[in-house]
């Protein structure tokens, strides 16, 4: 694949990261995320499960903005997120899924509602719902990180998944 088309794909997916629409992907628009997240599971932040939501949107944060906030203002432009992506990609496409592991698993553990062994199925598909992904995504989505298939999406296979997700070709994917 070349350098135009991994361009192409990871600003199709800027746009999931720019929650409020700016151009802009910052703080707030992970803070954001994560409040969404709270609301949908009726889980308050003050609590173990919302705290470590919000440091893991926080990390998440703070690794976008070491990769890609090239100019150091605090939020990531279009191409600040293109070229900073793409490289880390050319680089090792699971450690630059690794920069999502703790919000991704502070969001799994909100989803779960104190189940053990990662969230349920129905849960996750709420959860991508509220993040952003249209219906059909979200249930598409959430049925295939479930890669064992017993109903469930556990932390590696959603971390897998993230890497994956911004290697599939089509732009629309």
């Amino acid at each position: 694949m070349d350098s135009a088309e991994y361009e192409r794909k990871i600003a199709f997916r800027f746009a999931a990261f720019d929650q409020d629409g700016n151009g802009y992907i910052d703080r707030a628009d992970f803070d954001a995320a994560a409040a969404r997240l709270l609301t949908e599971f009726g889980t308050t932040a003050r609590c173990d499960k919302g705290q470590a939501l919000y440091s893991g949107a926080e990390a998440f944060w703070q690794g976008m903005a070491g990769i890609a906030d090239v100019d150091g203002d605090q939020r990531v432009s279009r191409a600040e997120f293109v070229g900073g992506a793409v490289k880390r990609l050319r680089d090792n496409p699971e450690r630059f899924a690794e920069i999502a592991r703790p919000f991704l698993r502070a969001a799994l553990a909100v989803a779960a509602q104190g189940e053990d062994g990662g969230a349920a199925v129905p849960a996750v598909e709420r959860a991508l719902r509220v993040l952003g992904a249209s219906p059909d995504a979200a249930a598409f989505g959430a049925q295939s990180l479930d890669a064992d298939h017993d109903g469930r999406v556990a932390e590696a296979d959603a971390v897998a998944a993230f890497a994956a997700y911004f290697t599939v070709i089509e732009p629309d994917a």
